[in-house]
C-alpha cells in the first residue's frame, strides 16, 4: 500500500473518533489494517453520508487522498464536505475504571504483555468514556479508550490491538494508535488530560502522551 494513502486514511479515522459509532469505525480500521483499500474507499464516503458526519476541509483532503486512488466516489466524497463547524466533542473521560471492572484487569494486563518494551510504541494509555457523540445518543455503560503513540506500523498495531480487545469481550474496541508530529484533535486530547498510564514501549525512542 502506498505509504501517503495509507497514513491519510489513518489520520482520517482518528479524526472520526466519537464521531462515527464505535461498531463502525474499528471495522474501517480493520479493513485499513488488512490493507483492503477498495473496500474501504467504496463504504467509508457512504458512511459518512449516512450518519451525517461533515468533514472540514483538512479532513476533506485527507478523504479525498486516502479513497480516491481505490475508487472511492467522486459525487460521494465531495458530499462529505460540511459548510458549518464540526459538531465539538461531547463525550468526558475519566481515568478511573468503572465499578464493574475487575480488580485484576485481564485487558490491562494483556495490552501490558503485549506492548511493554515494544521497539515502535511509545506510551500506552487508557482512558474511559462517558457519554454520547451526537444528541440523545447517550451510552449505557462507560467504554475503554485505549491511546498508544508509535513510530511506525500505526495501522497494523491498530489491527492488532483491536483484535486482542475484541477477543477480551469489547465488540467495537476503541484503539487510538497515534503517529508522532499528528495534531491532536479535540476527542483525544480530553481523552490524554484524564487517563492513566499502563506501560511503555522502547523507553529510548518513545516519546510522552501527557506531560510528567
Amino acid at each position: 500500500m502506498d505509504p501517503d494513502i495509507e497514513q491519510s486514511c489513518h489520520e482520517l479515522l482518528l479524526r472520526l473518533a466519537g464521531r462515527l459509532p464505535d461498531q463502525v469505525l474499528w471495522r474501517f480500521r480493520d479493513w485499513l489494517g488488512e490493507g483492503a483499500m477498495g473496500t474501504l474507499a467504496r463504504t467509508l464516503p457512504k458512511s459518512l453520508l449516512k450518519h451525517n458526519v461533515d468533514l472540514e476541509q483538512p479532513e476533506y483532503r485527507l478523504l479525498v487522498a486516502g479513497v480516491i486512488p481505490h475508487g472511492g466516489d467522486w459525487h460521494q466524497v465531495s458530499s462529505t464536505l460540511g459548510v458549518d463547524d464540526v459538531t465539538e466533542n461531547r463525550y468526558t473521560f475519566t481515568s478511573g475504571a468503572p465499578d464493574w471492572v475487575n480488580s485484576v484487569d485481564s485487558v490491562s494486563m494483556l495490552v501490558h504483555a503485549t506492548l511493554r518494551g515494544r521497539p515502535d510504541v511509545g506510551e500506552v494509555r487508557e482512558s474511559w468514556r462517558h457519554g454520547g457523540a451526537t444528541e440523545g445518543a447517550g451510552e449505557r455503560e462507560p467504554k475503554r479508550v485505549l491511546l498508544v503513540t508509535a513510530l511506525s506500523g500505526v495501522t497494523r498495531l491498530t489491527g492488532e490491538l483491536q483484535r486482542v480487545l475484541r477477543v477480551l469481550g469489547d465488540e467495537a474496541p476503541s484503539v487510538e494508535v497515534l503517529p508522532q508530529r499528528l495534531e491532536l484533535p479535540d476527542y483525544h486530547r480530553a481523552a490524554l488530560a484524564d487517563s492513566r498510564l499502563v506501560c511503555v514501549g522502547a523507553v529510548e525512542t518513545g516519546h510522552r502522551l501527557v506531560p510528567a
